[in-house]
């Protein structure tokens, strides 16, 4: 890997804002007192993945969806806004991240948040490469373990030197998530682009009052028993 490519994987971004006061506050206090680079990611994975709760129900035109900070604050987000986070706390403790894209099929997903989607495909799923130990390692710190009971899916682990991609099955051992399509990877979220491409893809998200007050944990827990 080219020394300037580490360099960019390591600088703040609009969205991948590694150089908030909050952010950093966030990666130093969860990595403290840890010291090699695995445990350190180890950390940031779990405080990402259990510490901010997913939720697709968002309001996708706004540009706030997609950065860390942003993310951090409110508590939650859907899986491009974690990834941020987790890049931005990756580059904070120095470590090179940047975000990747791929669509997937969700096989396992409440019957109320398919029905607003239109489809089992989610496009521009969003995870993270972390670059340690001369490699890089792709880990997505998406759902956490709460929501991962509901859904009675085993929550995905994270040793910090070992790909953490989505579950392929669930607890029954049918199947849950699917790569169907590999996006790339990017220094930074591209979040304008993602808005366009979600308004297309499923334009019900965008439709007044179709998101408000729905939480995907409280659906789980209605509607997967």
């Amino acid at each position: 890997m080219y020394t300037h490519e580490i360099d960019i994987c390591l600088s703040p971004a609009e969205y991948i804002d590694s150089d908030h006061a909050d952010v950093e506050a966030f990666s130093l206090e969860t990595t403290a007192g840890l010291v090699t680079p695995s445990d350190r990611l180890r950390a940031l994975y779990y405080a990402v993945r259990d510490g901010i709760r997913y939720d697709p129900y968002l309001d996708f035109s706004s540009l706030e969806t997609y950065r860390a900070s942003s993310v951090l604050k409110k508590g939650f987000g859907y899986c491009v806004g974690k990834a941020a986070l987790f890049a931005a706390a990756c580059r904070v403790i120095g470590i090179p991240a940047r975000v990747g894209f791929a669509d997937v099929r969700n096989h396992l997903a409440t019957p109320r948040l398919l029905q607003t989607l239109g489809t089992d495909l989610f496009i521009w799923h969003g995870y993270v490469e972390c670059y340690s130990d001369n490699r890089w390692m792709k880990v997505s710190p998406t759902f956490n373990l709460s929501l991962c009971t509901k859904l009675n899916v085993a929550p995905l682990e994270f040793n910090g030197s070992q790909n953490a991609l989505l579950q392929a099955f669930d607890s029954n051992n049918a199947r849950f998530m699917e790569y169907v399509v590999d996006r790339g990877t990017f220094f930074d979220v591209p979040a304008k682009f993602l808005i366009s491409e979600m308004r297309r893809q499923y334009p019900n998200l965008f439709k007044p009052g179709v998101v408000n007050g729905r939480n995907m944990e409280e659906e789980a827990a209605a509607t997967l028993v």
